[in-house]
């Protein structure tokens, strides 16, 4: 008795196997967790280190450099890149993918601090902080109001809402973008130099009056009690009754010499809602958190935080990824329900039997289930990936359930009994679907051994695929021939459509008969049409656009502003209002963010539109339009770019090309120029621009050191004077209900306003008078690199812009590539960042796996057919589809990115499905029937179409509700649709003439095999 005997003569066993794959599947469902992506840890550390005051070239060597070299130590960093700026060094540490956080922080934390007491006395302490996952937060909440200063709003977010949604489940922090209190002591340096009164003095005057004490307590032999020493300056307004200075018997207070508010830390930055003035929280989520659960989370405890909010303040949310998260798994939901029901009515027509069709419809439902079964044992979600694969299984899995009810309704065909014909049937079929299943299981098990994004990203979408496979194989060999000897109908019964169907498929199996004769009589020319469409491939192949995965509409458009190196914020107003504007002359435009001054130069926002499938137009057509708008304003250098794709880009625009040396900025920028000047004759950018600028004015304060020192006049005193009144850092920290606040002083804005001013501040000399900086200084006028950046430790500087609508990123990247090579002088290199960086170290890794599952597959169909001709007849169509679908692709009507990719390797398992049943069947006929390889083939191949023909209409049609596909998603769903239909489609047309020419070619005469045998049993 054959395995496949027992369910079809125990038709209750068969069902029992079937309903427990049920029941686990349908549990397995409910317990799946639902986001966006497969989870990665893509995890950044910043060490971000405070030096008021300080020049960037102070802050690179005597900050950044001992910090990034201790880090430099650290394990699991994949690159290192650093900025030091006037008064700010900050070092980012990118870790390799799905290196533990925890673990990184803690090492870098311990490396920091053993440089600690290398670092300046002024410069503040660093602070590490890490953030794993997409580089743009989940959400952004605005708090505006049209009648309270945005400090005090600020205050009250922090007392209130981001303790609120800090503490919900799977918040790793709510990111304060505003502007926190701080007691201001603006200076007056003529009312100091009036009354006799330094920098140097004020700060003193602050230390040693505002002092946090720690008195103790009494105590005696029974009672205890608590002192509080009132040491400390509680309130704002007593800050003006400091005594400054006492002088006979005259008492100047620092209300004398100085204006004091309590305003905010930062006047150099600020965020808009809309164009209203706005304070922002940005959620993140933690390591390892879902982002559907945070998001409704934090949606639940928004209109709590609004119903506490006193009178004048407002609350939105104008970004929300889930949204674009919940929709696209919606949209793949529906996509498999309209696949399902499209595969089940062909299923019907190319049988023409309802009672035919049960079995598969009975069979795909099950196999999908069963594979949430797989996914939960192997601790995996239900995310955007899983539920492709999941549209993809449905053609593979309906497959095998075709192929048995085909071969059981011909044997009932030729007379035999319905529980004959699938005893019979079902045996024929054991070994293929076998074949089958285990092929298409090598072919996707390359993809779940991947490293890197794409493995991370698609092992689960590769093993979700193979799960669905294997339980459809089960069911296929348990279940199938089962309800096949219980629904068909016996010979003789058949129904006018199906009888219709019947005489259509045997009109076209004889017509195809005839075609394969004749072809099979010119064996080299097929032989050299499949020579020629091999090398067709990699001409298509170099010629086809390629970037890491398509642009997604997601219903929002980020855009960057790089005013000159010395505008403030005032100048960030003035622009900003007028791309806020333009922004509003857009039909499709319904709210958005600014955040002004996110660094001293630059511009930072968010277009937000309505969902794809409430607009007429796409994000891609809209993004043209807006860029060129802004491209009107004439005090930004502007660029528009959308959300990447994929987690773990690292945000920023598009194309970033990093320049590295140990040369000077002045000569990197130079050939940064020259790079960026054949950049933009190549037509391939819409711009390209330096992240450094040799354009920062800079006025260099030249001491009269011998002056200095005949006046008793220190350097040390010189530069405390000159941070006091102009770099803006604390001195110490006030408490004010419950908080402490920073107390900064800084000579009021109107006695700053350019250099030369600083020539009437004073100083005090040994005697005790003051001296006038005029008489101790000489200013010099120049300029400096407006930032001074390395990367891995080296002096660096990124290219970074936008291509050409049309042009693919890999296009882009090449071109930049090619020219730096001919460009560039010895000692300087290019690598990459963000996006970019995600492309060079991915692009090519599925190509890899590509052939990498071409050799697995070879070899399990080697060791089941026990021959290494068979395979390489099976494997010779696979060639042949992957050139059906790169013509499209080379056609510009999709690109070459890990969506295609995975398609291209889909179609390994696909196409070779058909070369088994073929191959097999003939080899069966030689064996059994004694036919010669000519007639084997030709009536294994007439034979066999049907089920090929049914089965590849099946995944095609499936690949339909891809292919019409709209809103979220839509993109990258419509490149892998496109690819495997027409892959499959063009791939069939060719599988069924030019395989049977190889077999004759290249496959073992099994009848002479047979002979020989024969003949040596005989003798013996």
């Amino acid at each position: 008795m054959k395995f496949t005997d027992i369910f079809i003569r125990r038709p209750v066993l068969a069902t029992v196997v079937s309903l427990l794959i049920l029941l686990l599947g349908v549990r397995s469902l409910g317990l799946l967790e639902v986001r966006q992506y497969p989870e990665i840890q893509n995890t950044v550390v910043t060490v971000a280190t405070a030096y008021p005051g300080a020049s960037s070239e102070l802050v690179k060597g005597f900050v950044t450099t001992p910090l990034q070299q201790a880090i430099a130590e650290a394990n699991g960093i994949d690159y290192i890149n650093s900025s030091s700026s006037q008064g700010a060094s900050v070092i980012e540490a990118h870790m390799e993918l799905n290196y533990d956080p925890n673990a990184a922080v803690a090492e870098i934390q311990a490396k920091v601090a053993s440089k600690r007491n290398e670092l300046p006395a002024d410069a503040e302490d660093p602070v590490i902080d890490s953030a794993t996952g997409d580089s743009t937060a989940l959400m952004y909440i605005a708090f505006y109001s049209d009648t309270v200063p945005r400090p005090q709003l600020t205050d009250y977010i922090l007392r209130v809402a981001q303790p609120q949604l800090q503490a919900l489940p799977g918040v790793a922090k709510a990111r304060l973008f505003g502007q926190r209190f701080a007691m201001r002591i603006w200076l007056d340096p003529q009312r100091m130099a009036s009354l006799g009164v330094t920098a140097d003095d004020v700060a003193e005057v602050l230390q040693d009056n505002n002092y946090l004490a720690g008195v103790g307590s009494t105590k005696d032999k029974y009672v205890r009690v608590d002192l509080t020493a009132t040491t400390d300056v509680s309130a704002p307004e007593d800050f003006d009754d400091l005594v400054v200075l006492s002088e006979g018997g005259t008492l100047v207070r620092l209300g004398d010499i100085a204006r004091t508010e309590l305003g905010a830390e930062d006047y150099e930055s600020t965020a808009w809602y809309s164009g209203t003035p706005a304070v922002f929280l940005a959620i993140e989520q933690a390591p390892g958190a879902n982002p559907l659960t945070v998001a409704e989370a934090v949606n639940d405890e928004v209109p709590q935080i609004r119903a506490q909010l006193p009178d004048g303040f407002n609350v939105r949310v104008p970004y929300d990824a889930s949204k674009f998260i919940n929709d696209s798994i919606d949209e793949v939901y529906k996509t498999i329900a309209e696949a399902v029901l499209i595969v089940l009515l062909v299923v019907y027509l190319t049988l023409g039997s309802f009672r035919a069709a049960i079995v598969p419809a009975v069979a795909v439902p099950l196999s999908l289930i069963g594979a949430a079964f797989v996914m939960y044992v192997l601790g995996y979600s239900l995310n955007l990936l899983t539920l492709l694969s999941m549209v993809l299984a449905i053609g593979l899995v309906v497959d095998d359930a075709i192929i048995v009810v085909e071969n059981v309704h011909r044997h009932i065909e030729r007379g035999e009994t319905r529980f004959q014909a699938a005893i019979s049937g079902a045996r024929e079929l054991a070994v293929p679907i076998i074949a089958m299943t285990t092929t298409l299981l090598a072919v996707y098990a390359p993809i779940g051994f991947m490293g890197g994004l794409v493995g991370s990203l698609f092992t689960e979408f590769a093993f979700t695929l193979t799960g669905a496979v294997l339980i459809s194989g089960v069911v296929a060999l348990t279940l199938s021939p089962m309800i096949s000897s219980k629904v068909l109908k016996p010979h003789g019964n058949q129904g006018r459509f199906e009888q219709f169907v019947e005489r259509s498929f045997e009109r076209l199996s004889a017509g195809y008969l005839k075609l394969l004769h004749g072809a099979l009589d010119s064996v080299p020319v097929a032989v050299f049409f499949g020579a020629v469409i091999l090398a067709s491939i990699y001409f298509m192949f170099i010629t086809s656009e390629s970037e890491l995965a398509p642009t997604e509409d997601q219903a929002i458009l980020f855009f960057q502003g790089t005013a000159p190196r010395t505008a403030t914020l005032d100048y960030h107003k003035v622009y900003t209002r007028q791309i806020q504007g333009l922004f509003e002359e857009f039909p499709e435009y319904h709210e958005g963010f600014t955040i002004l001054g996110r660094s001293p130069d630059t511009v930072f926002g968010g277009f937000k539109m309505e969902s794809a499938t409430e607009r007429e137009r796409s994000q891609m057509e809209i993004q043209p339009e807006v860029d060129a708008a802004l491209k009107g304003v004439a005090g930004f250098q502007t660029a528009v770019f959308p959300r990447p794709s994929l987690p773990g880009s690292g945000g920023g625009l598009p194309v970033q090309f990093v320049i590295t040396t140990d040369r000077g900025y002045e000569e990197l920028a130079g050939t940064a120029d020259a790079l960026i000047g054949r950049g933009m004759e190549s037509g391939n950018f819409m711009f390209l621009r330096k992240s450094v600028e040799i354009d920062r004015p800079v006025t260099n304060l030249l001491i009269d050191r011998d002056r200095a020192g005949d006046l008793g006049i220190s350097m040390a005193e010189i530069g405390r004077n000159l941070s006091r009144m102009l770099g803006g850092g604390e001195v110490n920290r006030f408490s004010m209900d419950g908080r402490s606040y920073k107390v900064i002083p800084q000579v009021e804005r109107e006695f700053r306003l350019d250099s030369a001013m600083l020539e009437d501040y004073y100083v005090r000399a040994g005697s005790g008078e003051l001296v006038p900086l005029s008489t101790l200084v000489r200013l010099e006028d120049g300029v400096e690199p407006s930032k001074r950046t390395q990367f891995q430790q080296l002096n660096s500087l990124t290219v970074e812009g936008v291509m050409m609508p049309g042009v693919a990123l890999g296009d882009a990247l090449g071109y930049l590539e090619t020219q730096a090579q001919e460009l560039f002088p010895k000692g300087y290199g290019f690598d990459y960042t963000g996006g970019s960086r995600q492309f060079a170290q991915q692009s090519s890794a599925l190509m890899v796996t590509f052939f990498l599952s071409l050799m697995v597959i070879y070899l399990v169909l080697a060791a089941q057919f026990e021959s290494w001709r068979d395979p390489a007849i099976i494997l010779v169509s696979v060639p042949l589809s992957i050139a059906g679908a790169m013509a499209f692709i080379t056609l510009g009507f999709a690109t070459i990115n890990i969506y295609t990719q995975v398609g291209l390797i889909t179609l390994i398992g696909v196409v070779a499905k058909n070369g088994i049943l073929i191959v097999e069947f003939a080899n069966q006929l030689q064996i059994k029937e004694r036919l010669s390889k000519r007639k084997a083939v030709e009536q294994a191949a007439s034979i066999r179409l049907r089920p090929i023909i049914m089965t590849s209409v099946a995944l095609i049609v499936a690949m339909v509700p891809l292919l019409t596909a709209a809103g979220p998603g839509a993109v990258s769903r419509f490149h892998i649709g496109l690819t495997v239909a027409t892959g499959l489609g063009i791939g069939t047309l060719f599988t069924l003439f030019v395989l049977p020419a190889f077999y004759l070619l290249l496959a073992r005469d099994h009848t002479k095999t047979e002979r020989a045998l024969e003949a040596n049993e005989e003798t013996v």
